[in-house]
């Protein structure tokens, strides 16, 4: 059985195989923030055992990151924090922001002493470029992240939503320790190329929406609803008569978990982390959300389970579809 640890090179401590994720934390996209919530969701995190924290400057424009650091103040010495770079954004107000890719030697210097100020920290453990800026030379970016890795402010580097040959590029230059994709049990397309590259190259994956954005938490019924500014009103996923088939594949999902007396939400974190060298980012912004992290540990499914896993799919979500809706544009 795999380990329920991981080390990611250049951090010295091994780290869970969860990690929490602040999206929702930040507020935007969110229904808006609750800070005191959110602070008591990365306490309850650290509580559960997990010791790394996902971040981005774009998660409420600076917001997750402060709240992030605030937290970590109150609990020094406790956790390691992961953040990103790479997407600038103009606007007077969150309803009216423009976002927009900008991985510039300049922006990304900007970003990392912003972080480190917002982070309360003098070294940032882990630094990834968002998104690919197609208008800005990947080597250019990453020589400029190698400078800031060799001055002592960041640990390790990795990139997010990146592809086997941009990948490439980037690691003639710098040292890559992590990816960055969307997996998750209906989100899979990293199956065919990133996650072999992660293993041939020692990567560690960090996969966002390991939960799918709150689908596989079991709470939802084909009665959910979300507000306009909550990002699953614009996720496919979630409306009609998509939402209905995924549920119903949730359901199925909830069936094989009790069996091994797990929730569906452990069983689908336990599924993405026996892909090979994966860290799941655990979504949350309430203490409860966090709770049964630990359920996730010490097993693994069975290739019967596995099969089931793709006979449910093959029945109710033939055709998956991709996070390609959260893509942000490039510069103007």
């Amino acid at each position: 059985m795999a380990s329920d640890t991981i080390r990611i090179p250049g951090i010295d401590t091994p780290l869970s195989r969860v990690a929490l994720g602040t999206w929702a934390i930040g507020g935007w996209m969110w229904g808006g923030p609750d800070d005191d919530n959110g602070v008591r969701t990365i306490h309850a995190a650290l509580d559960e055992g997990i010791n790394l924290i996902d971040t981005a400057p774009v998660y409420g424009f600076g917001h997750s990151e402060e709240i992030v650091g605030r937290a970590l103040a109150e609990k020094p010495n406790k956790a390691h924090v992961a953040t990103k770079l790479g997407l600038h954004w103009v606007g007077e107000d969150e309803k009216n922001m423009k976002v927009f890719r900008d991985s510039r030697p300049a922006r990304i210097r900007k970003e990392v002493e912003d972080s480190l100020r917002r982070l309360r920290v003098e070294t940032i453990d882990l630094e990834q470029i968002h998104w690919p800026d197609d208008k800005t030379p990947i080597d250019e970016s990453a020589r400029e992240l190698q400078k800031l890795h060799q001055e002592g402010k960041i640990r390790a580097l990795g990139v997010s939503n990146f592809s086997p040959e941009q990948m490439d590029i980037f690691r003639d230059v710098a040292p890559l320790a992590t990816i960055q994709p969307p997996l998750n049990l209906f989100e899979r397309t990293i199956e065919k190329d990133i996650l072999p590259y992660a293993e041939k190259h020692n990567a560690v994956v960090l996969a966002y929406g390991a939960l799918c954005r709150g689908l596989l938490t079991g709470k939802m019924n084909r009665d959910t609803t979300f507000p306009k500014d909550d990002l699953r009103s614009n996720d496919p996923k979630f409306q009609k008569p998509n939402f209905e088939k995924y549920l119903a594949a949730v359901d199925e999902f909830e069936k094989l978990a009790e069996k091994r007396g797990k929730s569906v939400m452990a069983f689908a974190v336990r599924w993405v982390l026996d892909q090979g060298p994966v860290i799941a980012l655990w979504g949350a912004r309430k203490p409860g959300q966090v709770s049964g992290v630990k359920d996730v540990f010490g097993w693994s499914l069975t290739d019967e389970e596995k099969k089931a896993v793709d006979d449910i799919l093959a029945r109710h979500v033939p055709n998956p579809i991709d996070p390609t809706f959260m893509a942000p544009p490039a510069r103007d």
